[in-house]
């Protein structure tokens, strides 16, 4: 989603952008809690993201212009290797992979996060930005049920990068499972920070 249209739906205060490396391969890594959390961060980053997106969102219209952008379709119900080889591409290429580890919409807060995003930072060694999204849930539009009102007032949030991975490098199965609770450590942190900052 392009840069006008979401500044112009909403009302967004973005905060710490500079955190995010200007070059170079990057995991986002973002909380989820509304359908338009993805289309809101892709038109707020200072660098473009490629999502991994469930494959179901990939029709008609939508999916070609999904496609023609980078996002990377993903099949949920089963391990998509077609999906993590051209996810784990955008790393190798130097972009930016936005993933919401929470693996879908819920309560956006980080409470429980899949091991995925564990995988591609141990396997790329991509240094993770974790970023908050405030205010897309906390009220409906009285036109379009599924969207926040027009301008609405939303903070976007960058944190600090950090390497998720272990120091020597091992990719082994504890290794993963360390650093998906170092992860979940650091984005809860991150989150709880924003939320102080912000007032939210």
């Amino acid at each position: 989603m392009s840069a006008p249209v979401m500044h112009g739906y909403f009302k967004p205060r973005i905060l710490g952008a500079w955190r995010m490396p200007a070059s170079g391969p990057v995991i986002l890594a973002g909380n989820h809690s509304h359908n338009v959390d993805g289309p809101l961060l892709m038109g707020t980053s200072p660098r473009p993201v490629h999502f991994l997106i469930k494959q179901e969102a990939f029709v008609g219209i939508v999916g070609w212009y999904l496609r023609n952008i980078g996002q990377v379709a993903i099949d949920r119900t089963t391990v998509d290797r077609g999906a993590i080889t051209r996810a784990l591409g955008v790393l190798d290429e130097g972009g930016v992979l936005g993933i919401f580890p929470e693996g879908s919409r819920g309560e956006g807060d980080f409470s429980s996060i899949r091991a995925g995003l564990a995988y591609f930072a141990v396997r790329s060694g991509a240094p993770v930005v974790p970023v908050a999204v405030l205010g897309t849930a906390e009220r409906r539009s009285r036109m379009v049920k599924a969207l926040p009102p027009v301008r609405s007032h939303v903070d976007i949030v960058f944190g600090e990068p950090f390497q998720a991975g272990s120091p020597d490098g091992r990719r082994t199965r504890k290794a993963m499972d360390e650093a998906t609770l170092r992860i979940q450590d650091r984005l809860t942190s991150h989150l709880a920070a924003a939320r102080r900052d912000t007032g939210r």
